[in-house]
Order: structure tokens, then sequence, then C-alpha cells
């Protein structure tokens, strides 16, 4: 049964429920305007916590003023029921429409996710970050707009008063791994949300799944996902590199806002429009032409190796781009009409890698080994493998005795960094192990990122031991290292949470004798937030915690 009236408006049936309460869908009974209210119930009105967060709740959507935010009306008391009505959204949530269609076509992806955008900046320029973003907290109306909702989480910059250091707030399956440190949300954390969501949208699932909330947090925390293309393989690199740049564990390393993001969105768009018009140009080009040109720029590449960021592709890419361009006309029209003019301008560019090639050469070997400490300090990546196989391996052929032991420390470094990420990308693609080594490291990886941190740390001792008898076995042992390491950075400590509990166990116990209905709520509140962890449960239902090592 629902109540036939909440405040002013006449009410026609419930639309929808949540942890706050319910939604209805109502009437007003003098402008007959037909709104979506929702109610905070009178059981939860009686506490004080309850009634302030949806309080923040109101007063967050009046802040914010966006054509895909659902829009706040009005918002009062009826008795005991705290109120507030907003405009209704005729359509379904996105939620809906993954269960019918299961996946969404990257284009349509892409025109939704602005939208989105667009919500997020708004809220973002208010000084709100929402915290819950999900997809059934996106309406998608019947003209294709999409709404973002729910506001019942969202952290107001301004009031502070609801914020609870340690607290774990959101949604698991799109929380940001900040949140599920109960760290601040920033407006990154909802850009990770986001992140998850595009990820649903393509594919059909979240990028983490679970048996249980704890594994799920632990997950977007520590655990690796495959990728977007592994399930739409026609997918534009663009969009598959984007979603793994949104669903980062380093908030630092995603877009810094919405506005960003968007125009990153809106410029693919363009591209997109513009190689499908250049394709017409493309077939105007003489063939013969445009072969020679690009043998010949393979043929210079041959010598200049990995020196420039120049290569074919590139060369193929710079003669589209010129075509391009001469599709929507201006200064550059007449000269990429003309094929002598590419095959000059992709001369020019070969010889810049064969310019850097020749001076690179006439370094001398201390110069090249301090270049390579140079890219060394960067984060692993593509200068780590610039160093290996353009200072330190050719060092080491030159002169083997001289530099051995300078060089080799660092070359095992560089494997060990591109063996973790051949092992990662091979499990992400499903790809069995290459020998057994391999295996039991990832075996351990698994156990690591479900939480296992003193069974995976074990595997991994062992592992060392095996590996550091062969020196072929050099990058497994550097990598077991830096696993090691991280393991030791971020497995949670246990004596932190022992005092935490001997806390709460304290407290519980005083409560019992001067306030037993709050001493239940306590119990029940810490049997919720471990109900996953039975060692955990042993210690909160004996009342007693061990001691904590020295």
């Amino acid at each position: 049964m629902h109540p036939e009236r909440i405040g002013p408006y006449l009410i026609t049936r419930k639309i929808g429920s949540g942890g706050m309460g319910a939604v209805y869908l109502g009437q007003h009974e003098t402008t007959q305007e037909v709104v979506a209210v929702k109610v905070l119930p009178a059981s939860l009105a009686r506490e004080e916590g309850f009634v302030l967060r949806f309080g923040r709740e109101v007063e967050a959507m009046q802040k914010v003023s966006s054509p895909h935010i659902v829009r706040l009306i009005d918002s009062g008391l009826d008795g005991e029921t705290y109120y507030y009505s907003m405009e209704y959204v005729e359509g379904e949530t996105l939620t809906s429409r993954l269960k019918r269609d299961k996946k969404i076509p990257w284009p349509e992806t892409v025109e939704l996710v602005l939208q989105i955008c667009a919500a997020l900046k708004s809220a973002h320029d208010a000084g709100i970050i929402h915290r819950d973003l999900k997809p059934s907290n996106l309406l998608i109306a019947n003209d294709g707009c999409i709404k973002l909702t729910d506001f019942g989480v969202a952290q107001v910059f301004a009031s502070n008063r609801l914020t609870i250091t340690g607290g774990v707030i959101g949604t698991a399956e799109y929380m940001s791994p900040e949140q599920a440190q109960g760290q601040r949300a920033t407006k990154r954390s909802d850009l990770y949300s986001l992140g998850a969501v595009m990820y649903a949208m393509l594919t059909g699932r979240p990028p983490f799944v679970g048996s249980t909330t704890v594994e799920i947090l632990q997950k977007h925390r520590y655990g690796q996902f495959d990728r977007v293309k592994r399930y739409l393989p026609e997918i534009p690199p663009f969009l598959d590199d984007l979603v793994n740049q949104l669903l980062e564990k380093d908030p630092a390393k995603r877009p810094p806002d919405a506005l960003v993001l968007s125009r990153q969105l809106r410029d693919f768009l363009q591209r997109i429009d513009l190689q499908s018009t250049g394709e017409t140009m493309v077939s105007r080009v003489d063939d013969v032409a445009v072969g020679e040109t690009l043998a010949a720029s393979e043929a210079g590449f041959a010598v200049s190796g990995a020196h420039g960021a120049f290569g074919p592709t590139f060369m193929r890419d710079m003669v589209r781009a010129e075509l391009e361009q001469a599709t929507i006309g201006g200064p550059w029209q007449q000269l990429t009409d003309n094929i002598w003019f590419l095959l000059t301008a992709l001369a020019l560019l070969i010889a810049i890698p064969v310019t850097i090639y020749y001076s690179t050469e006439r370094l001398t070997p201390q110069e090249r080994f301090e270049r390579g400490l140079a890219l060394m300090d960067q984060d692993p990546g593509s200068d780590w493998l610039t160093a290996r196989n353009h200072y330190f391996i050719p060092l080491l052929k030159e002169d083997p005795d001289a530099w051995r032991d300078k060089v080799q420390p660092f070359i095992n470094d560089v494997d060990g960094y591109e063996l973790e990420r051949t092992l990662l990308s091979r499990r992400r693609s499903s790809k069995k192990p290459q020998n057994e080594l391999e295996r039991l490291l990832l075996q351990s990886r698994r156990m690591w990122e479900a939480g296992d941190w003193k069974g995976a740390e074990e595997r991994l001792r062992a592992l060392r031991i095996l590996s550091t008898h062969k020196s072929e076995y050099a990058a497994f042992t550097k990598l077991i290292d830096r696993w090691l390491e991280e393991i030791q950075d971020q497995r949670p400590s246990t004596n932190t949470q022992k005092e935490f509990l001997h806390d709460q166990l304290s407290q519980l116990d005083q409560l019992q004798k001067s306030d037993p209905d709050s001493a239940e709520k306590l119990r029940k509140s810490l049997l919720a937030l471990y109900e996953d962890d039975p060692v955990v449960l042993e210690w909160i239902t004996a009342g007693q915690i061990p001691a904590t090592e020295p």
C-alpha cells in the first residue's frame, strides 16, 4: 500500500525505493503538475543522522541546475514524513536498459557519457561530489536525454557535518578505490565511477564483480579488469584507452575533470567524422606514389630504429591528416593536392630520426650510461625500455667487463617490469601461462587481489627461493621482489584493526550497562561491517580481541 497523499501531492503509485526511502508518482492538487515524490519514512526520521542526510540531499539538488540533472521542485514535512518533489522523467533507468539490451553500441555510449559529463560538471562547479554514480541513478528519458538523480550520499563542500572519516559510502560495483579505502571523495572519484558505468554500458557488466561487497572493494583497490576490447573487439582504441584511464587506481592519472573528459570525447567524435569523410579523399591519391612513399619511410626507419617517435603508422596518419584537411578547405588544400609536397614532407620526417641516431652514436659511453640512468628515474614504462634497449644493452655488448656490474641490475629491473606487463596482459586476454613459474606467479597474484595477503606473500617468498637458482630467472626474481614490496605497502595493519575493535568492544561493554539499546545497535553494526570476515566475527561474538603483535 502507498500513502494517498504527501504534502500537496496526490499519490498514484510507487515507482522506486532505496536505502533512504521510497519514491512515488504524484500530482500537485492545485497545479496538476506530475512529479516524483521522495519520502524519508517515519522510522528513519527518528534518527537524526538520516534526517540530516536527507536534508543534505535537498541542499545538493538546490545548488545544481542542469538539463541533465533531475530538477528539485519542492520539499517539506508532512506529519513525521520528510519529503521532496522533483521532476518526473518518463523513461527508464540505465539499469533497465542494460538488463534489456545487455550492451549499448559505442557511438550511443559516447553520446550518453557526454550528457553525464555535463551533469557532473554542473554538480562539481556547485561544489558537490555525487559519490554514488551508477546505472540505477541515471534516468534515460523517452527522448534520449539522460538525467542524473539521487544525491543521497553526495558530499557538499560547504557542509562537513556528515563527513565520516574512514567511512565507506557508495555502491561497491561502481566505487572508486579511494572511497573503498574510506578516503575523501573528489571530482576524480566521480570520474572513476563514470568509467565503471561506461565499462558496463560497453560490455554489459561492471569492471569488477564478486560474491561479497568486501571482495569487490578489494578488487577496486588492487585488482586488474579485462580491457573493454576483450568483449568488444571492434571498439576504437581511443575509447578502450579512455576507459582504462578513467579506471586508474591513482586519481592523478585520471582526467582532471568532467570538462576535460567531454572535450576529449568531442575531439574523438570530430576525428571519426573527418576520417569517414577523408576515406573518399584517400582513394583519390595515386596508389603507386603513396606505396613508394611508405616504402621509403619504412626503409628509413629500419635505420633509425626506435630513436624517434616516428614510424610507418605515423606516416600513414600524416598522409591521411593532410587529406582530411583538404576535405574541409583552407590554405592547405592546394598543397595536399600535390603529391610531391607530401613526398618532401615525408622525406624530412625520415631524416629527423636518422639524425638522432647518429648524434646518439657520438656520445661517450659514460654519457650514454648517464642518459640511461635519467630514463630509469622515470616511472616504469617506455622510458625504461628505451634505457635498456638503446643504452644499457649496447654498452654491455661493446665492453662486457667494464659495464656488466653497472648496467645488469638495471637490465634485470626492466626485464622484471616487462615480464609483469606480459603476464598481466596474458591474464587479461585469458591466455594460458607459458610455463609453471608463470602459472604459480599468477596464482599468487590472484590470491593477493582477493585479499589473501598472507597466502600470497608465503607463495611469493617460496617462489623467490626457487627463482634464484638460475640466472635466466632474474626477471622473475625482480618481479617477485617488487610484488612483495607492494604487498607490504598495501596490506592492512592487523594491529591497527585489533586496536580499533578493542576500542569498539570497550565502548560496547560500557553501553551495555548504561544504554542497552545503543549497545545493541553498536553490536549489530560491528557484525554487519565484518560479516565477510569469520575471524573478526568470532572475536566480536566472544567479546575478546587477541593481543597485538609486537
